[in-house]
């Protein structure tokens, strides 16, 4: 994802992950919705990669699938499951300036995510996060969740003095030097996975920029709530005892703010060489990494 324009100049670009585990119902649909936005509104590269992790069912399938048609869209599965599994092991390999990541179902408006990618693209922040309890936030969603959110990142706020708003929207970017200097320092592969990154950066005093979204909850969401915040709860008490023992301190690269930006026009953003810097192509890989180990290198398979 190394293009220069007429100019010379570098273009900056942007990996979006879905992390996916059986979810080849509505895969189809919502990588199709996600491609055309960007294709259609984003003045910058991009990726779109499905990271299927462990699903069992045809989610697999419908991603190759998707590869085959789709000019920009990658695959990846991996063996074990875990969201936090799936977003280290295509982040920490990306080629992108920014890497991204949104849940399958789209629950989060597309509108919004030139506004997430944008200060991180210029250098100004180092990470971004959709924020649902932002005061200019649109929502919709039962009395249920909303209590439930609040009050974890009010836990957070209270346990280990967070400044962000909301941990757990699925719509974030981080550039990707900060992330790959991050990633060894981050031990849950599962949900609590975006606390962890965001204590560790605030920690370090990393620019985190908040963007209001408007957010509709998903009726077909399966998210078991309860071990979810057993988990998170557990998170939480490990992350004091390494912000009391000292041990978030990370050493990290220089904000990249050069201050200029290059956006790719439509006909170049249409253009994408593959991870080895060769032509336009899109692909698919599958990895089988042990449950709770960083992944080998991955085994490409063409879709």
């Amino acid at each position: 994802m190394n293009e220069t324009n007429a100019g010379g100049v570098r273009q900056r670009s942007v990996e979006i992950v879905v992390p996916v585990h059986n979810e080849a119902h509505v895969l189809g649909d919502s990588i199709g919705r996600l491609h055309a936005y960007l294709e259609a509104s984003f003045p910058f590269l991009f990726r779109i990669t499905v990271a299927d992790n462990a699903s069992t069912d045809a989610t697999w399938q419908a991603a190759t699938g998707l590869t085959a048609y789709l000019p920009h869209v990658h695959a990846v599965h991996l063996e074990a499951k875990g969201r936090g599994r799936a977003l280290k092991y295509v982040w920490s390999r990306s080629e992108a300036d920014v890497v991204a990541y949104m849940d399958v179902d789209l629950s989060t408006g597309l509108d919004g995510f030139l506004p997430l990618v944008a200060p991180l693209l210029s250098g100004h922040s180092d990470l971004a996060i959709g924020s649902r309890l932002h005061r200019q936030a649109a929502v919709v969603r039962g009395p249920k969740r909303e209590f439930i959110s609040r009050s974890y990142n009010l836990l957070l706020k209270l346990g280990l003095a967070a400044r962000f708003s909301d941990a757990q929207c699925g719509f974030k970017a981080v550039r990707t030097e900060v992330f790959r200097a991050l990633a060894p320092h981050i031990e849950d592969n599962t949900w609590f996975f975006d606390t962890e990154l965001l204590v560790l950066a605030e920690r370090n005093r990393l620019r985190i920029h908040e963007v209001p979204v408007d957010w509709v909850d998903d009726p077909d969401s399966r998210v078991d709530i309860v071990a979810t915040a057993v988990d998170d709860l557990l998170g939480m008490g490990r992350m004091q005892r390494r912000i009391l023992t000292g041990r978030t301190r990370v050493a990290l690269p220089p904000r990249a703010g050069t201050g200029h930006v290059t956006a790719a026009t439509h006909g170049a953003a249409s253009v994408e060489p593959g991870p080895g810097g060769g032509g336009a192509r899109a692909g698919a890989e599958r990895t089988s990494p042990p449950a709770g180990a960083a992944a080998p290198p991955a085994r490409a398979r063409a879709a």
